[in-house]
C-alpha cells in the first residue's frame, strides 16, 4: 500500500536526459494524464508534464485539480490527478526525494514540518486519483490507456479509525480503510478490483 501512497511522488520525481527522445508531445502527455481526472473535471484540471528541461506546467487550469503525466522512464503507465490544496504535499515529497531521501524519512519529515506549521495540509478532505496500466496497454504514440485501473484516495490529515468510521485494513473489495491514521498523512484508501477480477 505504500506504493499507492507515493505514486504522485514518484510522478514528480527528477527527470533523466536519456529519455528525452522518448517523451510524448506535450498535447498527448496532457491526453493521457487528464484520463486519471473524473470526467467532469477533466477539461479544467491543470497538467504538469515532462520536457526535455524536467517537469513543467503543460497547460494551466480552470478548476481545483492538478494532474501528473506518466513518466516515461518508468515502466508501465501511472497518472494521477490531486486537489490543488494538496500541491505543497506533493511538491515538498518531489524535494525530499530529489535530497535522497526515501519514502519513511519522506513521512517523517512531513509529519514534523506540518506540525510545525511550515507545511500546510488541506483543512477538508482532499482526494487524489491514480490511473495505471501495464506496458502493453498504454500507446505513447496515441496517448491511448487500455483497461486503466483507477484507485482512490481521500486526504484527511488527523483522522483516526473512531472519527470516520472506518477500519484499519480493507475486509473486501472496494472496501474504503484508513491508512496512517491520526497523522498528517491519514487517508482514506478504496481500492477497487482491478479489470480483470473475476
Amino acid at each position: 500500500m505504500k506504493k499507492i501512497l507515493t505514486l504522485a511522488l514518484l510522478g514528480l520525481a527528477g527527470y533523466p536526459t536519456q529519455a528525452q527522445t522518448t517523451t510524448p508531445t506535450p498535447e498527448l502527455q496532457i491526453k493521457s494524464a487528464i484520463l486519471a481526472a473524473p470526467a467532469d473535471k477533466r477539461a479544467g484540471a491543470t497538467v504538469y508534464g515532462y520536457t526535455p528541461k524536467g517537469m513543467a506546467v503543460l497547460r494551466k487550469g480552470t478548476n481545483e485539480l492538478i494532474c501528473i503525466a506518466d513518466n516515461p522512464t518508468e515502466p508501465g503507465f501511472s497518472a494521477s490527478c490531486y486537489h490543488k490544496d494538496l500541491h505543497p504535499f506533493m511538491t515538498r515529497g518531489q524535494e525530499l526525494r530529489k535530497e535522497g531521501k526515501k519514502s519513511q524519512e519522506i513521512f517523517d519529515a512531513r509529519e514534523q514540518e506540518t506540525k510545525a506549521g511550515k507545511l500546510a495540509m488541506p483543512k477538508q478532505p482532499s482526494t487524489l486519483f491514480v490511473l495505471s496500466a501495464p506496458e502493453e496497454n498504454y500507446n505513447p504514440t496515441t496517448g491511448e490507456v487500455k483497461n486503466g485501473y483507477l484507485r482512490y484516495v481521500v486526504y484527511i490529515p488527523y483522522a483516526t479509525a473512531e472519527s470516520t468510521g472506518l477500519p484499519l485494513k480493507p475486509e473486501g473489495p472496494a472496501m474504503p480503510w484508513i491508512m496512517h491514521p491520526g497523522t498528517h498523512g491519514a487517508h482514506i484508501m478504496i481500492n477497487p478490483p482491478k479489470p480483470d477480477a473475476k
